[in-house]
């Protein structure tokens, strides 16, 4: 049974962080810095919103601009988020009650962050295929700048809040091929928020400044960047020649790749060692910064708007898990 993209929105925050904004709080930083460095001028950020809201404003734009999808004929809600509202009930309990979609429908959250929408796409095609579902909406809805301490100046500049909305059923624009997804759990401190959760659910006020002023603590996000860099270059070339191999494709079939954007400084270095040309990968987080599992989606909305979505497109997210996900999607 073949799964398809039919549509794909998304919701941005009202509140924009430039990088003007950056500098007068880290004067050590200038503009063009923080522009060349992570390839981020502005940023969106959730202040007084929720995961929950931010997911409804992007499926009611969804409804809004593709009028031949009915919300009554949705029968399974799909969340990914690392910032849930609530530990519980799910996330996507609440997104169906306020959109009214139909009370016989599925609904459950997944806890995963830049390799999620492959993922969601991953169960979304397996529950079309098995005869679980026939139309499924997969939400995307990310607020790490709640993780994130206000003097960490090195992931306020990269990370953005967004939140996207992709309607899957056996018809639509994009037919969903055939997946390599992997998992690394002994790098799971390099990406972490190590309080809050059952293991360590009180504060640990641990709150340290390293000799660049630069914050450390178990209540806030931690990102060892090094390592993470390390695994993007170890895993994701050897990722995206098992899909091409997997899906029977080459190099020179696809006519787009579209990345997590974590940062430009990563994607430069990936573009080149895999050897794509510059024109067959696109890159747009110069004005949202890295949405996390909402990077691809947003991508893939805007190389739809600007009519680059055709052929064979390569999606591939990596990251916190450590996980990692692709798939190709052909367009007619």
């Amino acid at each position: 049974m073949k799964a398809y993209i039919k549509a794909l929105a998304y919701y941005l925050p009202e509140t924009i962080i430039t990088n003007e904004q950056l500098v007068a709080e880290f004067p050590e930083w200038t503009v063009d810095k923080i522009a060349d460095k992570v390839g981020v001028n502005n940023r969106h950020v959730a202040m007084n919103e929720t995961i929950s809201s931010m997911a409804i404003r992007a499926a009611e734009k969804l409804f809004q601009e593709n009028q031949d999808i009915m919300r009554e004929d949705i029968d399974f809600v799909l969340v990914c988020t690392q910032s849930p509202d609530y530990f519980l009930p799910s996330t996507a309990c609440l997104v169906q009650n306020a959109l009214g979609i139909p009370k016989t429908c599925g609904a459950f959250d997944f806890n995963l962050g830049c390799s999620g929408y492959e993922y969601g796409l991953a169960t979304a095609k397996g529950y079309i295929a098995a005869g679980i579902a026939k139309k499924i909406l997969l939400i995307t809805a990310e607020a790490y700048n709640k993780h994130i301490h206000p003097r960490d100046k090195g992931n306020r500049t990269i990370f953005g809040d967004a939140a996207t909305a992709t309607f899957i059923s056996k018809d639509g624009f994009a037919e969903i091929g055939d997946f390599i997804l992997g998992t690394d759990g002994s790098g799971a401190e390099n990406l972490i928020v190590k309080t809050g959760g059952m293991a360590c659910p009180d504060k640990a006020n641990d709150l340290e400044f390293d000799e660049n002023g630069n914050p450390r603590s178990s209540d806030y996000l931690y990102m060892n960047g090094a390592e993470i860099f390390n695994f993007t270059l170890r895993v994701v070339p050897k990722m995206v020649r098992q899909t091409l191999e997997k899906n029977s494709l080459s190099n020179e079939d696809i006519d787009l790749y579209v990345f997590h954007q974590a940062n430009s400084f990563m994607l430069s270095h990936l573009r080149k060692k895999l050897k794509i040309s510059e024109d067959k990968f696109f890159i747009n987080m110069a004005e949202i910064g890295n949405t996390v599992s909402s990077t691809i989606p947003i991508a893939l909305k805007d190389a739809q708007k600007a009519g680059l979505l055709k052929g064979n497109i390569l999606i591939a997210g990596f990251g916190v898990g450590l996980s990692w996900g692709a798939c190709t999607l052909k367009v007619e």
